[in-house]
């Protein structure tokens, strides 16, 4: 299911939804339905909530369990 690491980082980091609409800009029932799997995660809000998480998108979209950022070039 889509979304289930972007709630694990997000309750990790002991943010709550309102607090990560505040941080970003990303209303709270789109992270709602991101985090249930209910939505698809638009392109610039995965690269936003990457950078603001310091992790990858691949990791967001739950393709893999590493939240490890990938290097930069």
């Amino acid at each position: 299911m889509a979304g289930k690491n972007l709630r694990a980082i997000r309750k990790k980091m002991k943010i709550t939804q309102v607090q990560l609409q505040v941080a970003t800009g990303i209303e709270q029932a789109s992270i709602s339905k991101y985090e249930n799997g209910e939505r698809v995660i638009p392109t610039d809000t995965l690269m936003l909530l990457a950078e603001y998480f310091h992790t990858s998108t691949d990791y967001l979209l739950d393709l893999t369990d590493d939240p490890t950022p990938p290097q930069k070039k």
